[in-house]
């Protein structure tokens, strides 16, 4: 598909009643209001299609940004290309997607660091959120690495900015859910370090406890395998 094209599809599937959820949610203009359900069969369309990527983040509309980390090859992904997309970053939606999107590059670990130790609060948010995605989805990290990650958020949450203090608590969490070792060191620090504030604006979002969403998360995960293991 030719971006002229993509943009048609885009404008024709926005709605008013999305662009209004999407604008208490911190995005925006321009943008068409797509649903999620919509760019997800967009992009088994397209698959990879790194340079319409590009093209689509360019634009400045939030909805091509969002297809943009969706159909962008990681394979292709530089690093000047991800500092470049951290740049434009200003809602926390958006820091989500491109995080899950450098999760899949070779990249993934550098840009954690380098993205954690900025002092902008959608940089930091994104390079939290990667630190969870690598939890949830990279096994070749060691438990040393996430203790480190575990110690930073216990010194900084509190300090930091408040999309950024939320993505170090999701961190938390997905680093509690990644073993049954880290488990116990995550519950800990989440007890140390209290309740998290966060201010989601005009939405219902909230702020989970950390401590008690790992005990109910690694039930369901151990449930399920069970579960699975029965079915076997």
């Amino acid at each position: 598909m030719t971006l002229s094209e993509v943009m048609q599809e885009l404008q024709e599937a926005g709605t008013e009643q999305n662009v209004k959820i999407y604008k208490r949610h911190g995005m925006g203009e321009p943008l068409f209001g797509v649903s999620f359900a919509h760019l997800n069969k967009l992009q088994k369309r397209i698959k990879r299609d790194h340079g319409l990527a590009e093209e689509l983040w360019a634009t400045k509309n939030a909805d091509a940004r969002h297809l943009a980390t969706m159909v962008a090859d990681p394979n292709l992904a530089t690093n000047a290309l991800l500092d470049a997309w951290t740049e434009d970053l200003s809602y926390y939606l958006i820091c989500d997607l491109l995080s899950g999107f450098a999760g899949q590059t070779e990249l993934r670990q550098q840009k954690a660091a380098e993205w954690t130790a900025s002092e902008d609060e959608w940089i930091g948010r994104a390079g939290w959120d990667l630190v969870g995605v690598l939890a949830m989805r990279d096994p070749s990290l060691s438990d040393a690495y996430y203790e480190q990650q575990l110690a930073m958020i216990e010194a900084d949450i509190h300090q930091s900015k408040n999309f950024t203090r939320h993505a170090m608590n999701m961190a938390l969490i997905s680093i509690g859910m990644r073993n049954a070792a880290l488990k116990e060191l995550a519950q800990a620090a989440a007890i140390r370090i209290g309740k998290v504030v966060v201010d989601h604006g005009e939405t219902s979002c909230k702020t989970p406890d950390a401590h008690s969403y790992i005990e109910k998360a690694v039930a369901y995960k151990e449930a399920r395998a069970r579960k699975a293991e029965a079915k076997a």
